[in-house]
Protein backbone atom coordinates (compact mmCIF):
# COMPACT_ATOMS: atom_id res chain seq x y z
CA UNK A 1 0.00 0.00 0.00
CA UNK A 2 1.04 3.42 -0.89
CA UNK A 3 1.66 6.14 1.15
CA UNK A 4 -1.40 8.03 -0.44
CA UNK A 5 -3.54 5.35 0.17
CA UNK A 6 -2.35 5.26 3.89
CA UNK A 7 -3.20 9.33 4.58
CA UNK A 8 -6.84 8.84 2.45
CA UNK A 9 -10.10 7.74 4.45
CA UNK A 10 -13.59 6.66 2.64
CA UNK A 11 -15.20 9.34 3.23
CA UNK A 12 -12.63 11.84 1.42
CA UNK A 13 -13.05 9.56 -1.58
CA UNK A 14 -17.10 10.19 -1.15
CA UNK A 15 -16.60 13.89 -1.11
CA UNK A 16 -14.44 13.74 -4.19
CA UNK A 17 -16.61 11.76 -5.72
CA UNK A 18 -19.45 14.55 -4.79
CA UNK A 19 -17.25 17.13 -5.75
CA UNK A 20 -16.53 16.27 -9.39
CA UNK A 21 -20.18 15.65 -10.03
CA UNK A 22 -20.99 19.19 -8.74
CA UNK A 23 -18.26 21.25 -9.53
CA UNK A 24 -19.67 23.13 -6.26
CA UNK A 25 -18.37 22.74 -2.45
CA UNK A 26 -21.94 23.99 -0.85
CA UNK A 27 -24.21 21.81 -3.67
CA UNK A 28 -21.40 18.93 -3.07
CA UNK A 29 -21.95 19.47 0.71
CA UNK A 30 -25.84 19.40 0.28
CA UNK A 31 -25.66 16.13 -1.36
CA UNK A 32 -23.45 14.99 0.82
CA UNK A 33 -25.57 16.36 4.27
CA UNK A 34 -22.69 18.20 5.18
CA UNK A 35 -21.92 20.88 6.18
CA UNK A 36 -20.50 23.29 3.85
CA UNK A 37 -17.40 24.17 6.13
CA UNK A 38 -17.19 20.20 6.28
CA UNK A 39 -16.51 19.81 2.51
CA UNK A 40 -13.83 22.24 2.48
CA UNK A 41 -11.39 20.79 4.82
CA UNK A 42 -12.16 17.66 3.05
CA UNK A 43 -11.01 19.11 -0.45
CA UNK A 44 -7.96 20.68 1.33
CA UNK A 45 -6.90 17.46 2.70
CA UNK A 46 -7.48 15.86 -0.95
CA UNK A 47 -5.48 18.58 -2.79
CA UNK A 48 -2.61 17.52 0.22
CA UNK A 49 -2.90 13.93 -0.44
CA UNK A 50 -2.77 14.64 -4.44
CA UNK A 51 -0.46 17.54 -4.78
CA UNK A 52 -2.72 18.72 -7.22
CA UNK A 53 -5.39 21.46 -6.69
CA UNK A 54 -8.12 19.26 -7.74
CA UNK A 55 -11.24 21.88 -8.50
CA UNK A 56 -10.73 25.69 -9.36
CA UNK A 57 -12.37 28.64 -9.18
CA UNK A 58 -14.46 29.26 -12.50
CA UNK A 59 -16.53 31.73 -14.35
CA UNK A 60 -19.83 28.86 -13.75
CA UNK A 61 -18.86 27.09 -10.35
CA UNK A 62 -15.27 24.72 -10.25
CA UNK A 63 -13.37 23.66 -12.95
CA UNK A 64 -11.86 20.11 -12.06
CA UNK A 65 -8.20 19.79 -13.35
CA UNK A 66 -6.57 17.34 -15.33
CA UNK A 67 -5.70 15.22 -12.50
CA UNK A 68 -9.14 15.62 -11.18
CA UNK A 69 -10.67 14.45 -14.64
CA UNK A 70 -8.18 11.31 -14.89
CA UNK A 71 -9.61 10.27 -11.16
CA UNK A 72 -12.98 10.84 -11.98
CA UNK A 73 -13.70 7.08 -13.49
CA UNK A 74 -12.11 4.74 -11.55
CA UNK A 75 -13.30 6.47 -8.69
CA UNK A 76 -16.57 5.97 -9.42
CA UNK A 77 -15.94 2.75 -10.45
CA UNK A 78 -13.96 1.82 -7.22
CA UNK A 79 -16.95 3.20 -4.82
CA UNK A 80 -19.64 1.52 -6.90
CA UNK A 81 -17.53 -2.02 -6.66
CA UNK A 82 -17.23 -1.58 -2.55
CA UNK A 83 -20.57 -0.20 -2.55
CA UNK A 84 -21.67 -3.39 -3.73
CA UNK A 85 -19.11 -5.27 -1.67
CA UNK A 86 -20.53 -3.64 1.58
CA UNK A 87 -24.39 -4.17 0.43
CA UNK A 88 -26.36 -6.46 2.57
CA UNK A 89 -26.30 -10.30 0.87
CA UNK A 90 -29.13 -10.50 -1.38
CA UNK A 91 -32.16 -12.70 -1.12
CA UNK A 92 -31.27 -16.29 -2.60
CA UNK A 93 -33.02 -17.75 -5.21
CA UNK A 94 -32.52 -21.58 -6.12
CA UNK A 95 -34.33 -21.15 -9.44
CA UNK A 96 -31.93 -18.68 -10.53
CA UNK A 97 -28.26 -20.65 -8.50
CA UNK A 98 -25.80 -22.32 -10.30
CA UNK A 99 -23.87 -22.83 -7.23
CA UNK A 100 -22.11 -26.35 -7.12
CA UNK A 101 -22.60 -28.06 -3.61
CA UNK A 102 -20.00 -30.28 -2.11
CA UNK A 103 -20.94 -32.61 0.30
CA UNK A 104 -18.71 -35.56 2.20
CA UNK A 105 -21.01 -38.59 2.97
CA UNK A 106 -20.19 -42.71 3.22
CA UNK A 107 -22.42 -44.86 1.41
CA UNK A 108 -25.29 -45.08 4.45
CA UNK A 109 -25.31 -40.80 4.08
CA UNK A 110 -25.26 -41.01 0.44
CA UNK A 111 -28.44 -44.04 0.95
CA UNK A 112 -30.14 -42.19 3.21
CA UNK A 113 -29.82 -38.68 3.35
CA UNK A 114 -28.65 -37.46 -0.50
CA UNK A 115 -31.10 -39.89 -2.14
CA UNK A 116 -33.88 -38.02 0.08
CA UNK A 117 -32.67 -34.75 -0.63
CA UNK A 118 -31.96 -35.08 -4.47
CA UNK A 119 -35.27 -35.10 -6.27
CA UNK A 120 -36.05 -31.76 -4.36
CA UNK A 121 -32.95 -30.17 -4.52
CA UNK A 122 -33.05 -31.12 -8.49
CA UNK A 123 -37.03 -29.70 -8.82
CA UNK A 124 -35.86 -26.10 -6.95
CA UNK A 125 -32.30 -25.55 -8.12
CA UNK A 126 -32.03 -26.97 -11.15
CA UNK A 127 -29.14 -24.91 -12.02
CA UNK A 128 -26.86 -25.98 -9.52
CA UNK A 129 -24.56 -29.33 -9.50
CA UNK A 130 -23.68 -31.76 -6.31
CA UNK A 131 -20.61 -33.44 -5.62
CA UNK A 132 -20.65 -36.39 -3.15
CA UNK A 133 -17.16 -36.63 -2.19
CA UNK A 134 -16.45 -40.29 0.09
CA UNK A 135 -16.13 -40.02 3.70
CA UNK A 136 -12.93 -39.21 5.34
CA UNK A 137 -12.66 -38.75 8.77
CA UNK A 138 -9.54 -37.62 9.34
CA UNK A 139 -9.91 -34.99 6.57
CA UNK A 140 -13.70 -33.44 7.37
CA UNK A 141 -12.62 -30.59 9.20
CA UNK A 142 -9.80 -29.41 7.07
CA UNK A 143 -11.96 -29.81 4.10
CA UNK A 144 -14.72 -28.06 5.32
CA UNK A 145 -12.39 -24.97 6.15
CA UNK A 146 -11.26 -25.10 2.28
CA UNK A 147 -14.09 -25.84 0.06
CA UNK A 148 -16.42 -28.52 1.79
CA UNK A 149 -19.83 -27.50 2.30
CA UNK A 150 -21.28 -29.99 4.27
CA UNK A 151 -20.64 -33.21 5.58
CA UNK A 152 -22.88 -35.89 7.11
CA UNK A 153 -21.42 -38.12 10.12
CA UNK A 154 -22.06 -39.71 13.15
CA UNK A 155 -22.16 -37.54 16.52
CA UNK A 156 -19.47 -39.55 18.11
CA UNK A 157 -16.88 -39.19 15.19
CA UNK A 158 -17.79 -35.47 14.94
CA UNK A 159 -14.42 -33.48 14.32
CA UNK A 160 -15.20 -30.48 17.07
CA UNK A 161 -15.24 -26.44 15.50
CA UNK A 162 -17.81 -27.04 13.40
CA UNK A 163 -21.21 -26.35 13.26
CA UNK A 164 -23.71 -28.69 13.61
CA UNK A 165 -27.79 -29.97 12.93
CA UNK A 166 -29.01 -33.34 14.16
CA UNK A 167 -30.97 -34.95 11.03
CA UNK A 168 -32.92 -37.60 12.92
CA UNK A 169 -31.52 -40.50 14.96
CA UNK A 170 -30.79 -44.26 14.09
CA UNK A 171 -31.42 -47.46 15.55
CA UNK A 172 -30.72 -51.15 14.58
CA UNK A 173 -33.19 -54.11 13.04
CA UNK A 174 -31.99 -57.39 12.00
CA UNK A 175 -32.78 -57.92 8.35
CA UNK A 176 -32.12 -61.03 5.54
CA UNK A 177 -33.48 -61.95 2.09
CA UNK A 178 -37.36 -62.22 1.83
CA UNK A 179 -38.20 -65.66 3.09
CA UNK A 180 -35.83 -66.29 5.27
CA UNK A 181 -36.67 -69.31 7.14
CA UNK A 182 -35.12 -68.21 9.75
CA UNK A 183 -36.85 -64.40 10.40
CA UNK A 184 -40.57 -65.75 9.79
CA UNK A 185 -41.09 -64.39 13.25
CA UNK A 186 -38.89 -62.24 15.55
CA UNK A 187 -35.91 -65.05 16.75
CA UNK A 188 -35.15 -65.86 20.14
CA UNK A 189 -31.41 -64.49 21.26
CA UNK A 190 -30.41 -68.28 21.06
CA UNK A 191 -32.16 -68.72 16.95
CA UNK A 192 -30.22 -64.93 16.95
CA UNK A 193 -26.84 -66.55 17.61
CA UNK A 194 -27.29 -69.81 15.47
CA UNK A 195 -27.91 -67.66 12.07
CA UNK A 196 -24.93 -66.55 10.28
CA UNK A 197 -24.11 -63.03 10.06
CA UNK A 198 -22.42 -60.66 7.82
CA UNK A 199 -20.84 -57.44 8.98
CA UNK A 200 -19.54 -53.97 7.84
CA UNK A 201 -16.32 -53.42 8.33
CA UNK A 202 -15.25 -50.06 7.17
CA UNK A 203 -11.81 -50.13 7.91
CA UNK A 204 -11.96 -53.49 6.08
CA UNK A 205 -11.93 -57.28 7.61
CA UNK A 206 -13.40 -57.18 10.74
CA UNK A 207 -15.15 -59.85 12.32
CA UNK A 208 -16.62 -58.34 15.11
CA UNK A 209 -18.65 -55.31 16.82
CA UNK A 210 -20.85 -54.03 18.84
CA UNK A 211 -23.46 -56.96 17.86
CA UNK A 212 -20.45 -59.29 19.47
CA UNK A 213 -19.70 -57.16 22.33
CA UNK A 214 -23.26 -57.09 23.87
CA UNK A 215 -23.45 -60.61 23.05
CA UNK A 216 -20.49 -61.28 25.44
CA UNK A 217 -22.31 -59.69 27.61
CA UNK A 218 -24.77 -62.53 27.78
CA UNK A 219 -21.92 -65.13 27.55
CA UNK A 220 -22.52 -65.47 23.94
CA UNK A 221 -21.67 -65.34 20.44
CA UNK A 222 -22.08 -65.94 16.70
CA UNK A 223 -20.70 -66.52 13.57
CA UNK A 224 -19.98 -63.83 11.11
CA UNK A 225 -19.50 -65.48 7.41
CA UNK A 226 -18.90 -62.40 5.57
CA UNK A 227 -17.41 -58.78 6.48
CA UNK A 228 -17.69 -55.75 4.12
CA UNK A 229 -16.33 -52.50 3.73
CA UNK A 230 -20.10 -51.04 2.73
CA UNK A 231 -23.62 -50.96 3.37
CA UNK A 232 -25.08 -51.20 -0.32
CA UNK A 233 -22.81 -54.02 -0.95
CA UNK A 234 -24.09 -55.90 2.39
CA UNK A 235 -27.97 -55.05 1.00
CA UNK A 236 -27.24 -56.98 -2.08
CA UNK A 237 -25.79 -60.20 -0.46
CA UNK A 238 -28.13 -60.59 2.05
CA UNK A 239 -31.07 -60.52 -0.96
CA UNK A 240 -29.16 -62.88 -2.78
CA UNK A 241 -28.35 -65.59 0.83
CA UNK A 242 -29.80 -66.95 3.83
CA UNK A 243 -26.95 -64.40 5.87
CA UNK A 244 -28.41 -61.76 8.21
CA UNK A 245 -27.14 -58.53 9.75
CA UNK A 246 -27.58 -55.76 12.23
CA UNK A 247 -28.24 -53.07 9.77
CA UNK A 248 -29.26 -49.14 10.44
CA UNK A 249 -33.10 -49.40 9.87
CA UNK A 250 -33.29 -46.62 7.68
CA UNK A 251 -31.00 -48.23 5.37
CA UNK A 252 -33.41 -50.83 4.81
CA UNK A 253 -36.70 -49.46 4.71
CA UNK A 254 -38.83 -50.42 2.15
CA UNK A 255 -36.78 -52.59 0.70
CA UNK A 256 -38.79 -55.69 -0.50
CA UNK A 257 -36.21 -58.21 -1.42
CA UNK A 258 -35.50 -58.38 2.38
CA UNK A 259 -37.24 -59.06 5.88
CA UNK A 260 -36.75 -56.80 8.66
CA UNK A 261 -37.54 -57.80 12.02
CA UNK A 262 -36.93 -56.56 15.38
CA UNK A 263 -33.75 -58.16 17.07
CA UNK A 264 -33.86 -60.06 19.94
CA UNK A 265 -30.78 -57.67 20.98
CA UNK A 266 -30.47 -54.37 22.00
CA UNK A 267 -28.09 -52.19 20.07
CA UNK A 268 -27.12 -48.83 21.03
CA UNK A 269 -28.08 -46.33 18.04
CA UNK A 270 -26.40 -43.20 16.30
CA UNK A 271 -26.94 -39.66 15.78
CA UNK A 272 -26.71 -38.64 12.23
CA UNK A 273 -25.42 -34.80 12.13
CA UNK A 274 -25.07 -32.52 9.22
CA UNK A 275 -21.54 -30.40 9.70
CA UNK A 276 -20.64 -27.11 8.26
CA UNK A 277 -17.95 -24.56 9.00
CA UNK A 278 -18.22 -21.51 10.21
CA UNK A 279 -16.95 -19.56 6.73
CA UNK A 280 -20.11 -20.97 5.61
CA UNK A 281 -22.57 -20.46 7.88
CA UNK A 282 -23.96 -16.78 7.07
CA UNK A 283 -23.98 -17.10 3.96
CA UNK A 284 -27.96 -17.35 1.91
CA UNK A 285 -27.70 -19.96 -0.11
CA UNK A 286 -25.89 -22.32 1.97
CA UNK A 287 -28.77 -21.56 4.42
CA UNK A 288 -30.93 -22.31 2.28
CA UNK A 289 -29.68 -25.75 1.60
CA UNK A 290 -28.98 -26.85 4.90
CA UNK A 291 -32.61 -25.81 5.60
CA UNK A 292 -34.03 -28.08 2.45
CA UNK A 293 -32.13 -30.90 3.97
CA UNK A 294 -33.40 -30.63 7.06
CA UNK A 295 -36.78 -30.55 5.72
CA UNK A 296 -36.30 -33.44 2.84
CA UNK A 297 -34.96 -36.29 5.44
Amino acid sequence: MNNSLRRLDLNLLVTLDALLAEHNVTRAAERLHLAQPTVSVQLARLRDVFGDPLLLPGPRGMRPTRRAEELREPLRRALEALGQAVAPSRPFDPAQATHTWRVMASDYAESTIVLAVLPGLRAAAPGTRLAVHGMAPSLLARQAERDLDLAFHIAEEAPPGLRSKLLFTERYVLAGRAGHPGLKRRPTLAQFCKLEHAIVSPDGGGFQGVTDTVLAEHGMTRRVALSVPHFLFLASALASTDLVAMVPARLVRGNPALRVVEPPVALPGFDMLMLWHERVHRDPAHQWLRDHIARSV
